[in-house]
């Protein structure tokens, strides 16, 4: 190399020797892309970006139809070619291609102009679903209207040369009301007359609306009264008459049925009985008593379908004047229906009313399964980590371990109703329950046995996510721990297991996610469509563990596929799939601040 030769000093030793000619030989060769692994970081960067998007839309679509179901909306009435009239609310529009046959009961001309139109959306036109409810009119709780069979308000069939928008075909009665029933669903009509048993009070619809604003809370009050009659008087006493029943029952199996001890308890209870059938007719009376009172004030309607139809102010929920309400009246109306969901029991096939006992339910199962899975899962991790010689077998355990998460959910809940319940559950009945034979009380479904099988089946997830947890904690606070004289397991309790804890309750958070939303096992082992009387004796926390139970992912279940009507229950499955996300959510935002906690306790303080 000459002297004036400068020499980069980035270059290293070997290439000042190699002088020019590397660059001459970086000239040369091309440049890889690959190489440089762009491709796989916009590869997986667009993967990212996709499940993002997916996640955001799913939670977005949930999120809105969830919110928007109990916002109350204006009630249409329009009129159709055929001169039926439709009243009810708007659920839902959409395009699509009508038949050949809906063509050719037009009139001629506008056969032609419907055809041309169509043509122009590719063969497609408007259609409305109206949720008219009235149930027993028209057997039916929504009805489809589609363009080519509505009328412009205050034509005649024969006038059309068009076909006619939704906008200019419906109009807004200032009266109609909504009602909200306990059973047979919705209601449309425009007050006629309201009546305090055979007299008429009042024919004006504003003086019927004053009425009926006056009276309506005093009638739930006295149904509220009577419910209260029923469940806390008539439930309490029908449940004393089936003690004392299976106090007899168990000393005549004890005793023997010849035994003086045995007709000394049945005739105990036979003059125990006289005393609480006394008390039942009492009840009765006083029930009848309100339901009186509560059934003096009707209300009748005139709907579109030229029936009127008289309703007792007893049997409605909630009512008001959709046309005439502001929007702080709509926003009332929002919260109500929130607060009834939130709080009170399923009506109408589960389809309306409150969701109560699957809210209570689905936290209970979650909690026990929680309590029940975590000690054994660390416990199982614990040993294979710590005590268990590495080897054929530990690895087999493993391995058994990882392919147990991929058994189909199903599996576990015939395992659940196997082992659980016909098993388990019969020994316990056979043992301490035998008075209530054939009638089982462990030996069926129940929360406990719904618990138990969720647990088992979330168990790998607590075991690998407490391994790595174990593992990740270094050898060298172990070798410490040795060297002051700890034992084996003073070291895990007090250094492993502390350090530890955050991956713990990691696998507790991903448990949680997971059994939460279960609802295959269930099916077998314990939730039921309709439970309205929560698992509970006495005061909370008591919990029966043998009673069944309402779970939220079970009744989205129900509502999507077994409701009567899945139009009806449509908006509810929205709203409910909204509550066990958020139920979820909220559960795991709970143990992520009890592992945050910890992570700062036990972490970050010895670093």
């Amino acid at each position: 190399m000459s002297v004036g030769t400068p020499v980069d000093p980035g270059l290293s030793s070997g290439a000042a020797k190699r002088g020019s000619k590397a660059p001459g030989a970086r000239r040369g060769r091309a440049h890889s892309v690959v190489a440089d692994g762009q491709p796989m970081i916009w590869l997986s960067g667009g993967a990212l970006a996709i499940g993002l998007i997916m996640i955001i839309g799913l939670l977005g679509l949930v999120l809105f139809q969830g919110l928007s179901t109990f916002w109350p909306r204006s009630v249409v009435e329009l009129t159709t070619a055929r001169g039926e009239t439709f009243m009810g609310q708007v659920a839902e529009f959409d395009l699509y291609e009508p038949q050949e046959y809906e063509f050719a009961n037009l009139p001629g001309a506008l056969a032609d102009v419907a055809h041309a139109e169509a043509n122009t959306r590719g063969g497609e036109v408007s259609r409305w679903q109206l949720r008219t409810g009235n149930y027993e009119d028209t057997d039916t709780h929504f009805d489809w209207i589609s363009q080519l069979s509505i009328l412009p308000a205050g034509a005649e069939s024969d006038e059309r040369t068009a076909l006619a928008d939704f906008e200019s075909a419906v109009t807004f009665p200032e009266w109609a009301v909504v009602v909200e029933r306990i059973e047979k669903g919705r209601f449309y009509g425009i007050p006629a007359a309201f009546l305090e048993g055979d007299q008429v009070l009042a024919t004006d619809p504003a003086e019927i609306w004053g009425l009926f604003e006056q009276h309506h809370d005093e009638v739930r009050d006295l149904f509220a009264e009577k419910r209260e009659v029923e469940k806390e008087g008539i439930g309490a006493v029908n449940r004393r008459i089936e003690r004392a029943r299976l106090e007899a029952k168990s000393v005549e199996l004890e005793r023997g049925v010849e035994s003086p001890e045995t007709a000394a308890a049945w005739q105990r209870y036979e003059s125990e009985l006289l005393v609480m059938e006394g008390e039942i007719a009492e009840l009765t009376e006083e029930r009848q008593r309100i339901e009186d009172l509560g059934t003096r004030y009707q209300v009748r309607f005139d709907t579109a379908y030229g029936t009127p139809r008289t309703l007792v102010l007893w049997d409605i929920v909630r009512a008001f004047p959709a046309n005439r309400i502001g929007f702080a009246d709509k926003l009332g109306i929002y919260l109500s229906r929130w607060n009834e969901f939130l709080r009170g029991d399923p009506r109408e096939a589960n389809s309306e009313g409150g969701v109560f006992p699957a809210i209570f339910g689905t936290v209970i199962m979650t909690l026990i399964m929680s309590i029940a899975v975590v000690p054994f899962g660390v416990l199982a991790a614990l040993y294979l980590r710590e005590y268990a010689k590495p080897g054929p077998l530990v690895s087999t355990v493993r391995i058994a371990v990882n392919n147990l998460a991929g058994v189909p959910s199903i599996v576990f809940g015939v395992f659940g109703l196997g082992f659980f319940c016909y098993i388990f559950g019969a020994s316990i009945d056979q043992l301490f329950f035998a008075e209530r034979l054939p009638n089982p009380t462990y030996g069926t479904g129940g929360i406990l046995w719904a618990s138990l099988t969720l647990a088992l089946l979330t168990l790998p997830v607590v075991i690998v996510a407490t391994e790595e947890a174990v593992a990740a904690v270094p050898g060298s606070m172990r070798e410490g721990s040795y060297a002051c004289g700890a034992t084996k397991w003073q070291t895990i309790s007090r250094i492993v297991l502390p350090r530890a804890l955050p991956g713990i309750m990691t696998g507790m958070i991903l448990a949680i996610a997971r059994g939460a939303g279960e609802v295959a096992p269930l099916m077998l082992v314990g939730a039921v469509k309709l439970a309205p009387e929560l698992p509970l004796d006495g005061v909370f926390p008591y919990v029966h563990p043998e009673r069944s139970f309402m779970h939220l992912g079970f009744h989205i279940f129900d509502l999507g596929f077994q409701s009567q009507n899945s139009e009806a229950a449509k908006p509810m499955v929205f709203t409910t799939t909204l509550l066990l996300i958020g139920i979820v959510v909220m559960l795991n935002v709970v143990a992520i601040w009890i592992r945050s906690h910890l992570r700062r306790k036990f972490v970050s303080g010895h670093i």
